[in-house]
Formats: structure tokens, C-alpha cells, sequence
């Protein structure tokens, strides 16, 4: 994501962002972080939907034998 995209995601400007890199490391470190485990349990969220479609196959397929 470069840096107008985060800064667009965060709703700030750009050198806002640059100002919070400089002076507050440890603030775009949470930020980062944040943003890793939101795109986690999204992926956490697309697996077990496909887990639910798989078990829901299975349990068809049993019916039908």
C-alpha cells in the first residue's frame, strides 16, 4: 500500500502521515499492525466460509448415497 493509500484508508493527509512517521514511529507501527490483523481475519473469514461450504457438500453428498 504506498503512502496515499494509507493515508486516504487513515482519512488524513499525506503529510500528516509523513509527520506521524517522523515524530511517532510507534503510532504507524500500531497502525500497521492493525491493518495486518484486519487483512488476517479476513483471510480467517474466507476460510472458514470455504469450511462451511466444503462440510455442507459433504453432508449433501452423504444424503444422496
Amino acid at each position: 500500500m504506498t503512502r496515499k493509500e494509507l493515508a486516504d484508508k487513515l482519512q488524513v493527509d499525506p503529510t500528516t502521515l509523513r509527520n506521524w512517521e517522523k515524530n511517532k514511529p510507534e503510532l504507524i507501527k500500531l497502525i500497521n499492525a492493525g491493518l495486518l490483523l484486519d487483512k488476517q481475519i479476513e483471510e480467517v473469514e474466507k476460510n472458514l466460509e470455504q469450511l462451511k461450504q466444503i462440510k455442507e457438500k459433504s453432508h449433501v453428498e452423504k444424503l444422496i448415497l
